[in-house]
C-alpha cells in the first residue's frame, strides 16, 4: 500500500505540474525541453547508422532505437536512484517532474483554444500556423473547417501518445517505463517516416511506437465513446463511426480514436487528399474544437478511474508480493 500511495502521489504531482506550468523551455532561442533534446540527439547520431545497404540500415535502425531508449531510461533511473538515496522528498519531486515531461495537456489546450479563436474570427493565416504545430500536413491552403479538422484529429490521436500511454506505462513500469515509451514516441516522430531517407533506418522505431500504442489507442477510442454518452453527445454514432471508419486512416492505431471523436461530434474530419471520416450531421466549426477538448478531458478522467488506478494497485501489489517472497 505504501508503494501504491507513493506512485499515486507522484502521478498527482505530475498532472498538477502539467496543468499549472505546461511545457517548459520549448520555444526558447535554444529549446531545452527534453523532447527536443532527444529528437536533436537522434538527428545528430543518425548519420552514424545510415548505410547504402538497405538490410544493414534496417539492422542499424534497431540499434538506433534501442541505444536511444536505453540512454534516456537509464539516465532517468540513475537520477531517481540518486535522489532516493539523498532525500525522499527530492525523489518525489524529481519523479513527478520527469513523469510530467512525458505528458502534455495544458499546452495542447492552450493551442487548441487559440486555433478555435482563429477559426471563429476567420484568421486563417494564424490558424494555419497553429494547425502546422498540431499536424503533419501541408497547411498553406487549409480553410477554417480544415483547420478545425486538423486540430480535432490531433486532439483525438494525441490522447494515447501524449497522455494515456505514458500514464499506463508508468503504472506498470514506473517512471522509467513512461520515459521509455516517450522516447519511442519521439523516435517515431523523428525517423519513423516512409520516405526514402527514413524508410529503412526508421522502420523499427515506427513499429515499436505502433506496438506500444496498439492496445491504448483502442482503449482510448472506447473511452471516447463512453465520454460521448456521459456528455450527452452522440455516443451511439461515436461507436458506429469508430467501427466503420477506423480503417480509412493509414495509421492502424490513430484511426480508432479519430473515428470515435468524429462520430461523437457528428462531423466529418478530413486530411485533404488522404481520408475523410465521419458523417456531416453538423457543419464543422470552432465550437467542435471546444467540444473535442471536453471529450478529451472526460476521457482522461475515465482512464484514470477505470484503468490507471487499478493498474497502479495491481502492479504495486505484485511488486510487494515479490519483495515479501524474497525476504
Amino acid at each position: 500500500m505504501e508503494l501504491f500511495l507513493t506512485m499515486l502521489i507522484i502521478l498527482t504531482m505530475a498532472l498538477l505540474l502539467d496543468l499549472t506550468l505546461g511545457e517548459p523551455l520549448w520555444q526558447s532561442p535554444t529549446p531545452l525541453h527534453p523532447t527536443i533534446i532527444i529528437s536533436n540527439f537522434v538527428k545528430k547520431i543518425l548519420p552514424f547508422f545510415k548505410s547504402k545497404n538497405p538490410k544493414l540500415e534496417k539492422l542499424n535502425g534497431i540499434f538506433l532505437a534501442v541505444i536511444t531508449v536505453l540512454i534516456t531510461t537509464i539516465t532517468a533511473y540513475l537520477i531517481l536512484y540518486t535522489a532516493r538515496l539523498v532525500f525522499i522528498p527530492a525523489y518525489l519531486i524529481f519523479a513527478a517532474v520527469i513523469l510530467k515531461l512525458t505528458i502534455c495537456i495544458k499546452l495542447e489546450t492552450e493551442m487548441a483554444n487559440k486555433a478555435a479563436d482563429c477559426v471563429k474570427k476567420k484568421n486563417l493565416e494564424k490558424g494555419r500556423e497553429i494547425a502546422s504545430l498540431f499536424s503533419r500536413r501541408d497547411v498553406k491552403n487549409l480553410d477554417e473547417k480544415q483547420i478545425a479538422s486538423a486540430v480535432i484529429e490531433s486532439i483525438a490521436e494525441n490522447l494515447a501518445d501524449f497522455k494515456l500511454s505514458p500514464m499506463f506505462y508508468y503504472a506498470i513500469f514506473g517512471v522509467p517505463g513512461a520515459v521509455a515509451f516517450k522516447t519511442i514516441n519521439i523516435l517515431d516522430g523523428t525517423v519513423g517516416f516512409k520516405d526514402k531517407e527514413h524508410v529503412n533506418i526508421g522502420w523499427f522505431s515506427a513499429m515499436a511506437d505502433t506496438a506500444a500504442n496498439f492496445l491504448l489507442s483502442r482503449l482510448t477510442a472506447l473511452l471516447i465513446v463512453l465520454a460521448a454518452f456521459i456528455m450527452r453527445e452522440n455516443g451511439k454514432n461515436s461507436w458506429k463511426i469508430m467501427l466503420r471508419d477506423y480503417k480509412k486512416v493509414p495509421s492502424i492505431n490513430h484511426g480508432w480514436p479519430m473515428a470515435a471523436m468524429a462520430g461523437a461530434l457528428g462531423v466529418q474530419l478530413e486530411k485533404p487528399g488522404y481520408y475523410v471520416i465521419g458523417e456531416m450531421k453538423q457543419e464543422l466549426s470552432y465550437e467542435h474544437i471546444k467540444k473535442a477538448l471536453k471529450i478529451r478531458n472526460i476521457t482522461i478522467a475515465l482512464f484514470i478511474i477505470i484503468i490507471e488506478l487499478p493498474a497502479l494497485f495491481l502492479s504495486t501489489t505484485f511488486i510487494g508480493m515479490l519483495m515479501a517472497i524474497s525476504l
